[in-house]
């Protein structure tokens, strides 16, 4: 049995994960979802990239996990990235679900060229946060209209600072023991820096066939994929 940590990505909080962790739990794991600085029930003030990390460190420390298996979906992966790396042995893997993966010295925007224009100045016209989504946006991701009315209704605005700063790395995330998950409806391919990362001994991709968010989409399929990965460690 595994210690998961599950951290979801830009706008969401630990709530995203309900069902996926209640599948966990009742395959005999232990599940703690966390939530970032800034966002659900701890909106309200401004947090940069480095802020999550420390999140989510000290989460691992505070309960004295070991054996972690610790999940980044979207944005996240970033903060999860470089927090897999601090937490030394405690680590069992890091998963990445459709994330986003840290390059030192580079920032969320810095990774997403056609974006950074758009996400800037989102930032700029909200005191710093970027927008959540509309119901629109979440259209062909495999949703139902229910599912995407409880994103929408439960994203909060994301703090600006955690896209714009730059992520600190010690060494290659190839070193780290990982599973990219592909969701397929997002694209069939990993971008390029997944791709590169791939082809490390350590890293291995799997492929779920629903979009983007499959905490809500697929979550029983999620939680059985994640299941299977702490059964193999």
């Amino acid at each position: 049995m595994a210690n998961y940590v599950l951290v979801a990505g830009a706008w969401l909080g630990a709530w995203a994960w309900d069902e996926v962790a209640a599948d966990l739990r009742a395959a005999g794991h232990t599940v703690h979802s966390l939530t970032l600085s800034g966002l659900a029930e701890r909106r309200g003030g401004a947090a940069g990239q480095q802020a999550h990390v420390r999140d989510i460190v000290d989460e691992v420390e505070r309960l004295d996990l070991r054996g972690v298996v610790l999940v980044g979906h979207s944005y996240s992966g970033i903060p999860v990235g470089q927090a897999a790396e601090r937490i030394g042995d405690r680590l069992a893997q890091v998963v990445f679900v459709d994330a986003n993966v840290p390059a030192d010295g580079e920032s969320f925007v810095s990774g997403w060229p056609d974006g950074r224009a758009e996400v800037e100045a989102s930032i700029a016209a909200n005191g710093g946060f970027w927008a959540p989504l509309t119901a629109p946006d979440y259209a062909g991701q495999g949703l139902t209209a229910e599912q995407i009315g409880r994103i929408v209704a439960g994203s909060t605005p994301h703090p600006g600072a955690t896209l714009t700063e730059p992520a600190v790395l010690a060494g290659p995330l190839t070193a780290l023991p990982a599973t990219y998950v592909k969701c397929l409806l997002d694209g069939a391919e990993p971008n390029p820096d997944v791709a590169e990362l791939l082809k490390s001994a350590h890293w291995r991709l799997v492929e779920l066939d629903t979009g983007h968010w499959p905490m809500f989409s697929g979550p029983r399929e999620l939680a059985r994929l994640l299941g299977g990965l702490a059964a193999e460690e």
